[in-house]
């Protein structure tokens, strides 16, 4: 996840710094893996999430065209607030 993702690369910062600070290399080389893994997480995290608004977005637009050439209102507002959630949450992901 997105969070996860953030804990271990700062995580990993932090172990990194001590390692700098007291010339121990384990820990500094610790700590730049540990950032690594959490920045490739939230990477990851981010993009899917990214793809995942997409779907949403297509498909509330496909519903809401659909209920308004059939005349199925309860569809085509279904279909807006999907389009929505989607866009909303492909904001929150922008890579």
């Amino acid at each position: 996840s997105k969070t996860t993702g953030q804990y271990h690369s700062l995580k990993g910062t932090v172990v990194q710094s001590i390692g700098d600070l007291t010339g121990a290399t384990t820990w500094q080389q610790s700590g730049k893996d540990e950032h690594a893994q959490g920045e490739a997480e939230y990477n990851a995290a981010q993009l899917k999430g990214y793809a995942e608004g997409a779907v949403d977005r297509a498909t509330g637009k496909f519903d809401a065209v659909a209920g308004a050439v059939t005349g199925d209102r309860e569809q085509q507002i279904s279909g807006n607030v999907r389009h929505d959630k989607g866009q909303a949450k492909q904001s929150a992901n922008r890579p």
